[in-house]
């Protein structure tokens, strides 16, 4: 059985229906991550209880700056309207397939629910 240890840091950021968790956690190999949680608490209409959905993403170390980039282009293309320049990637692993693919839309296909 797989130890899990606790977060190093950990933040609730409550947002209407919705509550944000930034999570810092370590690996084995001592190598810091962030989980960060999406959680909506949901009335279910056939058991008459409620419950959450979560949805969760992993970012490590080597994508922080990538990340925050992407994030930051979006927020300002919300505020102005203008496109950015999009996020410059070394080490695409887009490019290690020979066929264009369509991954975001892949990822829509998955049920992340915990």
């Amino acid at each position: 059985m797989e130890h899990r240890k606790e977060e190093l840091y950990s933040q609730a950021i409550p947002a209407g229906k919705r509550r944000y968790f930034f999570d810092v956690k370590e690996t084995r190999g001592g190598d810091k991550f962030i989980t960060i949680t999406e959680s909506r608490r949901i009335f279910d209409n056939n058991t008459g209880e409620f419950y959450y959905d979560k949805n969760k993403i992993f970012l490590y170390k080597e994508d922080f700056e990538k990340f925050q980039q992407g994030l930051a282009n979006a927020f300002s293309f919300i505020e102005t309207g203008i496109e950015p320049a999009p996020v410059v990637v070394e080490n695409n692993f887009r490019d290690l397939d020979p066929e264009p693919h369509d991954y975001h839309a892949e990822m829509d296909d998955i049920d992340f629910k915990f």
